[in-house]
């Protein structure tokens, strides 16, 4: 049987039905042949009106399958640009049909989804939110090599394809619509194929409805042609644009462009070839290795579920305590009204609390002012926040999050206070970010049910949440910190108990080497900028800064008190620079006086003068690359200590982590995925190299080896 269901109607209509084999319809070797059959069939039909391509499956079309272009190596070249031709003249047979061609978009029709929809003549889409259409190559590492830069460009002008090509956003039909890539939707499934139907009777005797505007005598491209004046100033300014925006660390942006601008050039044929060549380059870089295995594979892995124990029914949390009215508070209590959980926070007096509930009433008044929300909506979600002064109103509660300052003691006495109110089957969570859980949890009569939630800053706008299980966690606690997680629609990953956990103990690597460089002399704005120059989003001193220098002097200190184990060499020189900083020149951060930066009321700062007398040493000479290896080299060996010890579970986890907690350049694929790329015998003699001219703490894991003499990567 046939993938592509053929049925021919009365009217001389056929309708292919896509359903191939596995839960999606996908650009593979089975769409390839089935793709092959139907056009022959079309073109030697007799009394044709008109092609509805439809699917059987919940999404559209998935695109191309990324197995094969993750496997594409450099020598792999000459067959992929020979695959992508031969798929794209496949597309052009559908598009230059006599007859109007009407893509009836049930689902999700992204990246070669799209494409297929852009070959046909006519697209409507019915319009629900589990449709998305776009084209986000570019988030792979890749671009649209299915014709999707050129017909995009030729459909709506240069300008305007732009920030769908280089942004590689996903938009809902009404806002496709609005913006002229689709022609229609409907508000019901089964309008779907009716009204295509309908557009092909409506124009069966318009030859012009069955013509790409491409195709048309006297075409030109919507805005001009790359040689029209209207686009001198777009065609100077938008490769320094990208190259800001990427600082040069990413090609796919870069080879959009020169493709799009190519497509605005030359004719469709030539623009075509040329897409083609961008992609056939694409897809053997390190880049798009690492970016399809991190956001693609991995991301889908851990989003599935890859660390929630198994056979544990899904949970849903219906009350919420918050411990804590601090920004940190005030963004948890955020982000569960919005998921529609009834949220009570607790802070020492309640004008606090209700500041708190004030955040979220003043972010969704923004809403309701940009007409993004109605004002009734808004008060529903509002009302769910309850501030209080009272533990007792916590009674109940599926979960209470403690979410107050770092310190041991004050954080156990809240647990035995409070833990008694959480309803049955309810679950105590810490929001710590470098404490450990079974310390923690030593408080607790109940430390099964004790587990550590940790939300990034600010926590109603950062996409993951840290999950650590403490020695005495249990698999049922677990599995409903993973479903709140996932309830709030954020990434979880799940770690083992550590100082500092996995995110907090390896960022803070990049933050030492940093102050290190520092101490040996390097000028303070060259280390940030070649921070920077990484893909980090900001230099390590500028994040001390961010973070308030008293607040990591602090947390230092209060490892030390405790006589936990140094687990990433000794701090010293960290300890002795923050002690000097902050007690003796009160440098306590960006919002108290400044740090490593004086700061100005207008925006903009420039280095503490004194820093300098301190610290910089002119003669000090370390070449920009080691400065560079040095601060990338310090999370990434962390960030493998931390799976080969077992506190991550899987390199998944690491990779999303690194990437969506702590900024990890994002062409890197995460850190750990940077080193299969990197090459495991190349990152081992350069640790080599690293460990005999700066220290120990550069040597490479025994975990790299390992893998090296398995033939693996580090997955």
């Amino acid at each position: 049987m046939s993938v592509f269901k053929y049925e021919k109607d009365t009217d001389g209509i056929v309708t292919v039905t896509m359903d191939m084999t596995g839960s999606v319809n996908a650009m593979n070797k089975e769409y390839e042949q089935a793709m092959e059959d139907t056009l022959a069939k079309l073109e030697s039909e007799e009394g044709l009106a008109g092609v509805v391509i439809a699917s059987a499956k919940k999404v559209f079309f998935a695109g191309a399958d990324l197995n094969v272009l993750l496997a594409t190596r450099e020598e792999d070249k000459p067959w992929f640009m020979q695959w992508l031709t031969e798929m794209k003249s496949q597309l052009r047979r559908l598009e230059k049909l006599p007859v109007p061609v009407v893509a009836a978009i049930n689902g999700a029709a992204l990246g070669g989804g799209f494409e297929l929809a852009l070959a046909c003549n006519y697209r409507i889409a019915y319009d629900h939110k589990s449709v998305q259409l776009g084209l986000p190559e570019v988030t792979l590492g890749l671009l649209p090599g299915g014709g999707g830069i050129v017909r995009m460009v030729n459909l709506l002008g240069l300008e305007t394809a732009l920030p769908f090509l280089l942004d590689g956003k996903k938009i809902a039909p009404a806002a496709a619509l609005n913006q002229g890539i689709i022609d229609a939707t409907v508000a019901r499934l089964d309008e779907l194929i009716p009204t295509a139907k309908a557009y092909i009777l409506a124009h069966v005797k318009n030859p012009q409805a069955a013509l790409q505007p491409w195709d048309r005598d006297g075409f030109s491209i919507p805005g001009g042609s790359a040689s029209s004046p209207n686009l001198a100033q777009l065609l100077a300014m938008a490769p320094v644009m990208v190259q800001q925006k990427t600082r040069g660390l990413l090609p796919a942006p870069e080879e959009i462009l020169n493709c799009a601008v190519e497509a605005a050039r030359l004719d469709f044929e030539t623009a075509l070839r040329i897409e083609s060549r961008g992609l056939t380059y694409l897809v053997a870089t390190p880049e798009a290795k690492n970016m399809m295995t991190t956001f693609f594979f991995q991301m889908t892995k851990v989003n599935s579920g890859l660390s929630r124990p198994k056979g544990i029914a899904v949970n849903t949390v219906k009350k919420v305590g918050i411990l804590g009215a601090g920004m940190m508070g005030q963004g948890i209590a955020n982000v569960c009204a919005m998921a529609g959980i009834s949220v009570v926070i607790k802070a020492q007096s309640l004008a606090s609390a209700e500041k708190a509930k004030a955040y979220t009433e003043a972010l969704l008044a923004k809403r309701v002012a940009q007409g993004r929300m109605q004002d009734a909506d808004k008060t529903t979600i509002v009302d769910l926040i309850t501030p209080t002064t009272r533990l007792e109103d916590f009674q109940g509660c599926d979960l209470i999050i403690e979410t107050v300052y770092e310190d041991m003691d004050t954080k156990k006495n809240l647990t035995a206070a409070a833990e008694s109110y959480l309803g049955e089957g309810g679950i105590w969570a810490t929001n710590t970010s470098t404490l450990p859980i079974a310390k923690l949890a030593e408080a607790s009569a109940r430390p099964e049910n004790f587990i550590g939630i940790h939300f990034f800053s600010p926590a109603d706008k950062m996409p993951l949440i840290e999950i650590i299980c403490g020695a005495k966690t249990s698999d049922e606690t677990l599995a409903k910190a993973f479903d709140f997680a996932k309830q709030l629609k954020k990434t979880p990953i799940v770690v083992n108990d550590s100082l500092g956990f996995f995110s907090s103990r390896t960022f803070i690597t990049y933050l030492d080497e940093g102050i290190r460089l520092l101490a040996e002399g390097v000028h303070p704005v060259k280390i940030d900028n070649l921070g920077k120059q990484l893909g980090m989003p900001l230099g390590p001193l500028a994040i001390h800064d961010e973070i308030s220098l008293e607040l990591n002097k602090k947390v230092l200190d209060s490892w030390n008190d405790m006589g936990l184990v140094d687990i990433w060499g000794e701090r010293d020189t960290m300890r002795q620079i923050l002690d000097t900083l902050v007690n003796q020149y009160q440098r306590c951060g960006k919002y108290k006086d400044g740090g490593f930066y004086d700061y100005k009321e207008g925006g903009g700062k420039e280095v503490w003068p004194q820093l300098l007398a301190l610290y910089y040493k002119q003669e000090t000479a370390i070449n920009d690359q080691d400065i560079k290896d040095r601060l990338l080299f310090r999370p990434v060996i962390e960030s493998l200590k931390c799976l080969q010890s077992g506190v991550l579970r899987t390199a998944a986890e690491g990779n999303i982590g690194s990437i969506m907690g702590i900024g990890a350049p994002t062409h890197t694929g995460g850190f750990i995925q940077f080193v299969n790329t990197y090459g495991l015998a190349k990152f081992i003699e350069r640790c080599e190299q690293l460990s005999t001219a700066f220290g120990e703490r550069f040597q490479a894991p025994a975990i790299v080896a390992d893998k090296l003499n398995a033939n693996e990567w580090i997955l």
